[in-house]
């Protein structure tokens, strides 16, 4: 079953342009509505505690408030400290006997129905503002009001209206120059957002309002409602008033978000007709001249179009008239084309005649890669990984990729791993076009050029070396081992790139070797419960041991099974006489049988 959410921000451009003051510091500053006059802090009671460090006329205890019902040695009273701004309150102390108490670390968060403070909702904008703002472009020889806030709206004046007569009836009116292209590349950001963060189909929707298919993902975020309120939520604190509805069909949900009685409204679907029934034509985005004849006809409502034939009705009004109507009711499809964050370098070559020679395959890729790293360097990025397609004759294309261990868009470099993989291609009767792509690239800036010189202090560059030796061995040949969050040996590592810093290495002494599964040892001879052994029989072989150090005690990962709960590991680093060092460990700690069945085990080798 489709869902689809419609967003509306009625106020897009003012609040936008609200946003960018208040971010530079140039907002006009408005008092509060209703502002009286500022309290006074109350005067110091004399209390007069004496020998007693606690004073007793104001009522003050220890571990009470010290501002809870009035100044205390001339301190202000809370409701005094609520007044006040908040860079001028005082700072809240946790320690000491006339400090504030702390609050409860596992006190319950706040709502995401609401902001959890003054939003911009509640606030007045006349109090943000100080005047009724508008936003004007010009048309010609006229400025034309493109946006007005609330404040101005309520005063009559709306988009469309010249500003000379705006001016006219409202004689404070403070005019700003509208930025269109701010505007719509703010939707855009705001469109990639959602198809990050929200679903992977988003898409803008006119001037002020995205599309988004929310089919198949709403339970990720505990339900559509709400979906809608962390939304809503999400806009309130950047600054923005929005609306939303979901709805079964893309028209349905714009309809709503827009001439709905609700800031959110969720449709079941199949009601589509009925709850548009009442909204004006507007709801259905039709062109001027087909709101114009409408009203020329009588019709006024959506209902109205529903007992209206389709022939006359496409006569009047137009066709697409009529399709929007069925887009709206779920009769024809509305497809929503989803933003895409970037689109993938890639040149292409169509060949004249089809090649089969390794030279002029090799030629080919060659002015492909040149081709390729000049867009690399208008964009400034580099290629992580590079995707050759290769089209033969007989339309099966042929697939190769080679990657990068750092961003590169060194011609050089790309050309001489493609040619190690040459042989991997197949042209079969011939190829007739090729592709070069780059799925996978990161921002790559200039380089000191200091780096490149021979005297440099800075080491060479590995990255084409592990590139090149990967074409050769493969991926899983090249690793680094780095450390792992484990007390179990075994797990306490872990594979990494082969450029990437290894981290976090223990400060104990640990086998140059490790096996990859303790090996069991046979034939030990060891003192319980603190002693290494004397002796054991590993992999056929005798050892007599002369020296020992330990034990080691390390527990098992209780979290991962049951049978890890009680489960220790003694280890024990001993010689040999042969010269052999060894690490080893007994399962258990000796005393109790549920810690482990006191087997030797082999597990790693020193030098």
């Amino acid at each position: 079953m489709p869902r689809v959410a419609s967003l509306f921000l009625p106020h897009l451009a003012i609040e936008r342009l609200r946003r960018v003051e208040r971010m530079r510091g140039t907002a006009p500053l408005a008092a509060p509505p209703d502002a009286g006059p500022q309290p006074r802090f109350a005067d110091p009671i004399d209390d007069d505690p004496g020998a007693c460090s606690v004073p007793r006329g104001g009522g003050w205890r220890p571990g009470a408030r010290w501002a809870r019902d009035g100044a205390i040695n001339g301190r202000p009273s809370q409701t005094d400290i609520e007044a006040l701004p908040a860079h001028q309150r005082p700072t809240m102390r946790e320690m000491g006997r006339r400090s504030e108490h702390a609050e409860h670390p596992f006190k319950a968060m706040p709502s995401d129905e609401g902001c959890g403070g003054a939003c911009l909702s509640t606030l007045s904008w006349a109090a943000l503002w100080g005047k009724p703002t508008v936003l004007v472009l010009r048309t010609g020889q006229r400025d034309v009001i493109t946006a007005a806030c609330p404040v101005a709206l309520d005063l009559g004046l709306r988009p469309g209206m010249v500003v000379a007569h705006a001016r006219a009836l409202v004689a404070d009116l403070d005019v700003k120059d509208a930025e269109p292209d701010a505007d719509s590349a703010l939707l855009d950001r705001l469109a990639l957002h959602a198809a990050r963060h929200w679903t992977p189909t988003a898409s803008v929707s006119g001037e002020n309002g995205l599309w988004l298919d929310l089919t198949g993902t709403t339970h990720l975020f505990g339900g559509e409602r709400r979906f809608c309120r962390r939304l809503l939520a999400f806009l309130k604190r950047l600054g923005f008033t929005a609306r939303i509805a979901i709805a079964g069909t893309p028209g349905a949900a714009h309809a709503l978000a827009r001439f709905g009685d609700s800031d959110v409204v969720l449709l079941e679907a199949g009601q589509e007709a009925q709850a548009m029934a009442d909204l004006p034509l507007a709801a259905l985005r039709l062109e001027p001249e087909a709101l114009a004849s409408a009203a020329r006809f009588g019709l006024e409502r959506i209902a109205d179009l529903y007992p209206m034939p389709r022939a006359p009705l496409a006569r009047r009004l137009g066709l697409k008239t009529v399709e929007r109507l069925d887009q709206a009711r779920g009769l024809v499809a509305e497809p929503i084309m989803p933003v895409v964050a970037t689109e993938a370098p890639i040149v292409t070559r169509h060949l004249l005649e089809p090649i089969g020679t390794p030279e002029s395959i090799t030629q080919v890729i060659s002015d492909l890669v040149d081709d390729l790293v000049v867009m690399l360097l208008e964009r400034g990025i580099g290629a992580r990984m590079v995707l050759l397609t290769a089209v033969r004759v007989d339309g099966e294309p042929q697939r190769l990729e080679v990657g990068a261990s750092r961003a590169t868009r060194d011609a050089r470099h790309l050309k001489r791993m493609f040619g190690l993989r040459l042989a991997q291609l197949e042209p079969g009767l011939g190829i007739e076009t090729m592709h070069l792509a780059v799925p996978y690239h990161e921002p790559l800036g200039a380089e000191a050029i200091g780096a490149l010189l021979e005297t440099s202090r800075k080491g060479h560059d590995l990255a084409p070396l592990v590139d090149q030796m990967t074409a050769r061995a493969g991926e899983a040949a090249l690793f680094r081992l780095s450390s792992h969050e484990s007390d179990v040996p075994e797990r306490a590592t872990m594979r990494i790139t082969p450029l990437k810093t290894p981290t976090g290495w223990p400060s104990w002494k640990r086998p140059v070797r490790l096996l990859r599964r303790p090996e069991l040892l046979t034939n030990v001879v060891a003192l319980m419960p603190d002693h290494p052994p004397r002796r054991f029989t590993w992999r056929r072989q005798d050892y007599r041991v002369v020296a020992g150090d330990g034990p080691e005690r390390i527990h098992g990962e209780w979290w991962r099974t049951g049978r890890e709960k009680w489960a220790t590991r003694d280890y024990f680093r001993v010689e040999a006489e042969g010269g052999q060092r060894f690490w080893l460990f007994r399962r258990g700690d000796g005393v109790d049988a549920d810690t482990g069945d006191l087997s030797w085990h082999m597990h790693g080798l020193f030098g």
